[in-house]
């Protein structure tokens, strides 16, 4: 017997080897099997029942070893959870197995089934049959609720990190296995469906997800068999029609209409098992408590409804999609929107889809502004597709058109890309998208329809660039330099610029440019810079190359056509930076770049403008420094004339004043200066003393002209000393002059600080002004603080500060701090406004802590004090000041305990003076807030590690508001009491004793009012004690932030598709975890919490009362006792 098996073995290794080492080899030796017709495999049933089990002892273990593996004893389980490449062989063994003895093969299914859901029960064989499957499902149950069952999915170890793709895979093969076979038997698969539905619907999560993906699965699975199933019908139709065409009766078409009538069959079997699986399992589950759950379900409706639409392309299943566009869970909504996105892609979908566009067109729109910004891009996507089959109107488009200046540059670019293909590119429609022209018409017409869009932006250039930037990337026109110049020139007679087309156009032209070089032209928080390849800077460099081209013999024309435009010449004039000035020397144009340069001078002293005057400074500095030989030599140049002819204009614009003549001149020339000395050191030591002549000499000087006489004079001496400060050698004659700058500027400063000698010399102090002189002190105070000098060869330039007028500098800057929003409102338009408001005041005072240039004990907690007065910006200010204070010094408790005494302090003076009542309260407010900001502060791991300065700010407090009782006792309830949530039991229980230790013999009867914030704070106290010590301390990391954009209102309608259709109450549902988003957030957390009801709410409901406050517990017991005496 031995003999004949010696050949036969090596013969079957070879033929392996000659295959592949993974499982397709035996998936096509079996696929082989299969076409053997049903006929051939009866007349050699040994023969058939010989092949299959000889290819399966000799598999290797993940390929990798030739020793052969016994698949026979290996459980199926452990092939799912930590070898997938064996779940081929297995299944086809295990249906051998099923075709011998199906009970017994049954039986080890459906324990492999439990196993996979993290539970390990056997039925017994000869129960099979009688075995009640809610009984089993019970039993399950049970095993988890005494932690009997484990989380494969959930898990952390490697071994079942593809857990999941193998459970899928083995249900797929499973399937497709049994297509010829058991698939049809009404016994394998309808049993395993019953026990999965059964399992979707039990309270253990692990236990739902696995069973949920085991029945998406199959679906899945059962698509693709029938399927194939159809197109054999679909075979065997045709060649049945042709056979009847004949006319001729025989064994053919006998054989053609069982074959015909047995597809059929076949195919409505498999459909009634999809049905049975949809409604108990996805009606279900498509609203399970958990999101990966729900997310499953849509994502797998998604894929049945493509892949076979002639049973899952009707409204009865499209419907579900439509409802979870409302899900709660951002992941739910984007696979619903990304499904529908696939089913409107293809063209002979919509007909079908009609009615249910109509119902839910609107909320696909309202997607396109969701707040997670990953649903928001997917929605504008499917909105594509919605414009491109005419199935919205563009009326109700308008809101989308909003999100061009929206924040997250994800959703900008989405709606750029459908801005262009509907309103530029007009790819939808049909009249448009079938005409052609050439490339220069095309890019005109383009960029008409731009300026369009474009006019409803012109009011804010910023606005037009985010416009500008969300389009840029696929409209190629706005790249067409000689068709944007050409247009501007009028030298195409088909378009016509009105001005303000025009302006937009120059804008476009300049941040189009700025696009090409790779330039962000919208900021952004990542300011990290680019890694650009080899491939991409040379993309860069062509990109500049043909900008200079397009701009060499055309831009002094554009300088002169526009130059006297204030709101054109500026990005004009700026485009200069994104040339490549080489090109005017390869190209022999040097004529054509000193006209430029002419111009650009001539354009810095016919406007007056900041944003001209920047754009002329920004554009004569760059050719400067990136021109080479003579080009560079003439830039220096015309730079060197620009000052001398400036500094001539001011010496004659002084001599005006001096006379009594108007003082426009000098105001426009010193905005000149200043720009200019912002970017460089502009020789102006002979004017200097002119400044302070005039700024000390003449009163009546609008402030205005005095703000930049004392910016210009700050420029200067801060170029003087990063002059001195860069030599290697100094000189007695420069130090001296130095000195004597700064000090002439220092008295026209502190001038300002001093009280009025003249009744209405003070109101001459404009905000301007005012703010001008906050922050240049500043500047000052810092440049020449003794810090820097004090041990130096420069020592003498160090400048004694005196703390009388840190006091009043501070008093300058309150005033600036308190001006009305009104007020700051009206000044909103103004040019330098930002670097005169609030935020530019607070900014420089904090500076001066930072830097230690003044005593942080005074200085800190004023500024601390105005932490929540001044809105959201100066807060956010205040709020560094802190942060950087706690780097330097982490205990800084006596700063903040001095800040609430400040803020409160403000509160009593308004008492004090007994005019409004309002006024002082709202100050109270403030101090409230202060204290509750503060306390914030410590929060997490913070709260324990600054325990003693918590403590410490507690008792400071307290014994502040025991000074002259009970006067000041309402700052226990401002300032103390938010601090005291942060303490421990122990701590709170100190501080308490404390208190009432103070009222010992203190007759509080004599002033109740008075006494009563006292009475109030203790008795928060006791309540702050009586609740940590029943109830553990409430973790700061329970509340999590909302992640994506803030959450906008929608208009969530109805879920019912047809008003002449009924759906069941669990469908009805669907709405419910949408509405109640605040009571589901706290349930969603619970691992443990089923979705159906026949969940133990009792149970759950009971642990949850044990963590209620004791006190509160007691009283509802309490009343619920008495109500049912009474009944």
């Amino acid at each position: 017997m031995e003999v004949p098996e010696t050949p036969s073995r090596p013969s079957r290794r070879i033929s392996l080897r000659n295959q592949s080492k993974a499982t397709a080899a035996t998936e096509d030796s079996y696929e082989s099997e299969q076409s053997l017709n049903q006929d051939e495999a009866n007349e050699s049933p040994d023969e058939f029942e010989e092949i299959r089990p000889k290819k399966k002892q000799n598999r290797t273990l993940d390929g990798t070893t030739s020793a052969s593996v016994d698949l026979s004893n290996l459980a199926m389980i452990d092939v799912i959870r930590d070898n997938g490449k064996l779940i081929p062989q297995v299944v086809k063994l295990w249906l051998e197995r099923y075709d011998k003895d199906p009970k017994p093969a049954l039986t080890e299914l459906l324990s492999t089934l439990f196993e996979t859901c993290g539970a390990k029960y056997c039925i017994k064989e000869d129960l099979l049959d009688e075995t009640d499957v809610d009984d089993v499902v019970v039993a399950l149950v049970n095993l988890a609720k005494m932690g009997e069952a484990e989380d494969y999915q959930n898990s952390k170890k490697k071994a079942f990190k593809n857990f999941k793709d193998n459970l899928l895979s083995f249900w797929d093969i499973l399937v497709i296995e049994s297509q010829n076979g058991p698939l049809f038997d009404k016994i394998l698969f309808d049993k395993c469906i019953d026990y999965i539905i059964a399992l979707s619907c039990t309270p253990p999560r692990a236990y739902r997800q696995v069973a949920t993906w085991s029945g998406l699965q199959l679906v899945t699975s059962l698509i693709s068999v029938t399927k194939a199933l159809s197109a054999q019908r679909e075979t065997t139709h045709r060649q049945l029609t042709a056979e009847k065409s004949k006319q001729i009766e025989g064994s053919r078409l006998e054989s053609l209409n069982k074959r015909f009538a047995l597809t059929h069959k076949n195919i409505q079997t498999i459909e009634d098992l999809m049905r049975k699986i949809f409604t108990g399992l996805f009606v279900h589950r498509y609203r399970d408590i958990d999101p990966n759950i729900r997310m499953s379900c849509i994502e797998s409706l998604g894929v049945w409804i493509l892949s076979y639409q002639s049973l899952f392309l009707q409204d009865l299943y499209l419907k579900y999609l439509g409802w979870t566009l409302n899900d709660k869970n951002a992941g739910v909504r984007k696979a619903s929107v990304l499904a529908l996105q696939n089913l409107y892609e293809m063209d002979k979908n919509v007909p079908t889809l009609s009615l249910f566009t109509e119902r839910f067109s609107n909320r696909m729109i309202e997607l396109a502004d969701d707040i997670e910004v990953g649903v928001a891009v997917s929605a504008i996507g499917l909105v594509k597709q919605l414009l491109r089959h005419k199935l919205v109107p563009d009326d109700d488009l308008g809101p989308l058109y909003d999100l061009l200046i929206d924040d997250p540059p994800d959703i900008r670019r989405a709606i750029g890309s459908l801005v262009y293909d509907h309103l530029i590119a007009q790819k939808f429609n049909p009249d448009q998208s079938g005409r052609k022209g050439n490339e220069s018409n095309s890019s005109a017409v383009h960029l008409g329809r731009m300026l369009q869009i474009l006019r409803e932006f012109s009011a804010d250039p910023i606005l037009i660039i985010y416009v500008i930037d969300d389009v840029w990337e696929y409209m190629k026109a706005m790249k067409d330099w000689k068709c944007i110049i050409s247009i501007l020139l009028d030298d195409t007679s088909s378009t016509e610029l009105t001005d303000e087309d025009a302006t937009n156009l120059i804008r476009l032209l300049l941040a189009s440019a700025g696009k090409a070089i790779g330039e962000k032209i919208v900021p952004t928080s990542d300011n990290r810079k680019q890694n650009l390849n080899k491939a991409q800077r040379e993309m860069l460099e062509n990109n500049k190359r043909d900008i200079t081209v397009a701009m060499t013999k055309n831009y002094g024309r554009l300088l002169r056509k526009y130059m006297v435009d204030k709101a054109k010449i500026s990005p004009l004039v700026e485009i200069i930076c994104h040339m490549n000035l080489g090109l005017y020397s390869l190209k022999r144009q040097e004529k054509n770049f000193q006209t430029v340069l002419q111009l650009i001078k001539e354009a810095f002293f016919k406007h007056s403008e900041k944003e001209t005057l920047r754009s002329c400074v920004k554009a004569i500095k760059f050719c400067t420094t990136e021109s080479q030989g003579e080009l560079q030599d003439y830039a220096r140049k015309i730079l060197k004339d620009l000052e001398d002819e400036l500094v001539a204009k001011l010496k004659s614009a002084v001599k005006e004043v001096a006379n009594g003549e108007d003082e426009y001149s000098l105001l426009v020339n010193l905005k000149r200066l200043y720009e200019l000395e912002l970017s460089s050191d502009v020789p102006i030591d002979s004017l200097y003393e002119d400044f302070v002549k005039t700024a000390r000499d003449f009163k009546n000087l609008d402030e205005e002209v005095v703000s930049f006489l004392l910016l210009n004079m700050y420029l200067h001496v801060n170029w003087s000393m990063h002059t001195i400060v860069n030599s290697e050698s100094v000189s007695e004659t420069s130090l001296a002059s130095l000195i004597s700058k700064r000090n002439s500027l220092f008295e026209r400063l502190v001038h300002f600080l001093n009280p009025p000698q003249e009744p209405d010399e003070r109101l001459k102090l404009g905000s301007q002004l005012a703010s001008r002189v906050c922050i240049i002190l500043a500047e000052m105070w810092t440049l020449f603080s003794k810090k820097k000098f004090s041990s130096t060869k420069l020592e003498r330039l160090e400048y004694h500060l005196d703390s009388e007028f840190v006091v009043k500098f501070w008093k300058l800057c309150e005033q600036q701090l308190s001006i009305s929003d009104e007020t700051e409102d009206d000044h909103a338009n103004e040019e330098y406004v930002e670097e005169t408001n609030r935020d530019a005041v607070m900014i420089a005072a904090s500076k001066l802590v930072t830097n230690d240039t003044v005593s942080k004990e005074y200085l800190g907690p004023e500024i601390i004090s105005h932490y929540v007065m001044h809105g959201a910006s100066v807060s956010i200010i205040v709020k560094h000041l802190i942060t950087s204070l706690k780097k330097k010094d982490d205990d800084i408790y006596s700063l903040l305990i001095e800040a609430l005494k400040r803020a409160y302090n403000r509160h009593l003076l308004e008492l004090s003076r007994n005019e409004d009542e309002s006024s002082a309260g709202k100050h109270l407010q403030d101090c409230k807030g202060l204290a509750i900001q503060l306390s914030s502060t410590y929060v997490g791991f913070a709260r324990n590690k600054h325990r003693l300065a918590i403590l410490n700010i507690v008792k400071e407090g307290i014994d502040y508001a025991f000074i002259d009782a009970p006067k000041q006792l309402s700052f226990l309830e401002a300032a103390v009491r938010p601090f005291v949530s942060k303490l421990s039991t122990p701590d709170v229980l100190d501080i308490l004793k404390d208190v009432e230790q103070r009222t010992e013999n203190v007759n509080t009867d004599e002033d109740p009012s008075g006494w009563r914030p006292y009475y109030t704070f203790v008795e928060y106290l006791k309540e702050k004690y009586a609740k940590n010590e029943h109830i553990p301390e409430e973790k700061e990391g329970n509340t999590s932030k909302r992640r994506g954009r803030p959450r906008k209102r929608r208009n969530i309608e109805g879920k019912r598709l047809f008003d002449g259709q009924e759906s069941s109450g669990e469908e009805d549902a669907i709405s419910g975890s949408e509405k109640e988003d605040d009571h589901d957030e706290d349930e969603e957390d619970d691992e443990d919490a089923p979705l159906i009801h026949s969940m133990k709410a009792s149970a759950a409901a009971s642990a949850k009362l044990k963590s209620m406050r004791a006190r509160r517990a007691q009283d509802d017991k309490a009343t619920s006792r008495t109500s049912g005496a009474s009944n």
